[in-house]
């Protein structure tokens, strides 16, 4: 397997495809590339860039990805104006099986149920998912209208008895929470889903970052809510419990929240110790207009669900990313096998500029694997797909990290 990375600020659409291109296949040495993953901010020309792309690779490699706030390699940490990156994979042997569906904003249940019949039986040696996060872009007097991961993967799991592996993304491409596009293989599409199945002679681990702390270690009972709008905690209005706790209604005015979020503990209920990996956490985008509730970037924290409010908390977030990207590559080396390639899916709101950090937890990420010699692709999302517990599922406010190797 050859790997090669490019990144550009180019604000031609067209350039910067060629110049990414170019850069991949020099870095990594490759002339048939197999498979590409690219992923632009929504300042660049989708349609333009992956012309550039395909002018460069030709028109028989499968281009997937979409819409990505910023871009991270070996060499690059940006999210700031017209930003792109590529990753190619030359890998002759290796299988790879593209679907994707549109019109999930008609229903991502049966767009996931469409996606799960083209998955192989068995799963393969790694499966990838992204999708449109954005349904509908905020204006003046609306919030905006999110697609639900929680819908489109229950769709896809049903197809099958046993949890079915996937780590994936739902895109974002600016911090406006404006309206996304995807790559689908030869082609820009909205709405859509796609899955990318790889199978072959390489192996794939992966963990997730996290970086919450317990504000307070109180739980609240979710009493109403409607969708992606939460109502109520303990029959009262849930804006004013947060008005509470900031003590005015200053925090009103943050779309989304820069340091409140909501986690639901997967673990023990009172534990002795806080273990981040037990909890699941969800974005507060920010209140209604009408302030009758607060909206969250999923929908699935339903009617009787526990929750405690959890604090980002910046060297949680570094010490996390540096920790699991180390134990990550050093459990794969135990195991006998060699990393090829690491592929970070990071959360917008983890970047140093959104949590006011003077660091980007990201650089942590890059300083391990460069220190190993190894190549590494990221890209900054809106949710993040990963298995947890039973099954695979969309998270917040996190890092997935996947590393190949053979």
């Amino acid at each position: 397997m050859k790997v090669g990375t490019g990144s550009s600020q180019a604000t031609d659409g067209w350039t910067a495809g060629r110049e990414i291109a170019r850069s991949a296949m020099e870095q990594g040495c490759i002339q048939a590339p197999s498979l590409a993953l690219a992923f632009c901010s929504l300042a660049v020309d989708a349609a333009a860039l992956l012309e550039g792309i395909r002018a460069e690779i030709g028109a028989q490699t499968p281009v997937v990805g979409g819409s990505g706030l910023g871009i991270i390699t070996n060499t690059t940490i940006c999210y700031q104006g017209s930003i792109s990156g590529l990753l190619l994979i030359e890998a002759p042997e290796m299988e790879i099986r593209l679907a994707s569906v549109g019109g999930l904003d008609q229903g991502e249940h049966q767009v996931g149920c469409i996606l799960g019949r083209q998955l192989p039986l068995a799963p393969a040696t790694a499966t990838l998912l992204f999708y449109d996060s954005i349904r509908v872009g905020p204006t003046a007097t609306s919030p905006p209208v999110m697609n639900s991961s929680r819908s489109l993967l229950a769709g896809l799991q049903a197809q099958f008895a046993r949890p079915y592996p996937v780590v994936g993304a739902g895109v974002m491409g600016d911090e406006k929470l404006s309206p996304t596009i995807q790559f689908i293989g030869d082609r820009v599409a909205t709405q859509s889903a796609v899955t990318l199945s790889l199978t072959g002679d390489f192996a794939v681990d992966w963990c997730i970052m996290h970086g919450c702390t317990l504000k307070d270690g109180l739980y609240y009972t979710i009493t109403r809510r409607e969708g992606p709008v939460i109502h109520e905690l303990d029959g009262r209005p849930i804006v004013e419990v947060i008005d509470e706790m900031y003590g005015d209604r200053s925090w009103q005015t943050q779309v989304p929240l820069k340091r409140l979020t909501i986690g639901v503990n997967h673990g023990e209920r009172y534990a002795r110790a806080f273990r981040e990996e037990d909890y699941v956490n969800r974005l507060i985008l920010g209140v209604l207009p009408d302030r009758s509730g607060i909206l969250t970037f999923e929908s699935d924290l339903e009617v009787g669900t526990e929750i405690q409010f959890m604090l980002r908390d910046s060297h949680k977030i570094l010490e996390s990313a540096r920790m699991n990207a180390e134990h990550l590559l050093r459990r794969v080396r135990a195991a006998g096998r060699e990393p090829l390639l690491g592929l970070y899916i990071d959360c917008a709101g983890r970047n140093a500029q959104f949590s006011e950090s003077l660091q980007e937890e990201s650089a942590e990420v890059q300083d391990i694997f460069n220190q190993a010699d190894v190549p590494l692709f990221g890209f900054f999302s809106g949710v993040e797909i990963a298995p947890f517990e039973s099954g695979s599922r969309s998270l917040d406010w996190t890092g997935v990290l996947m590393v190949f190797t053979v």
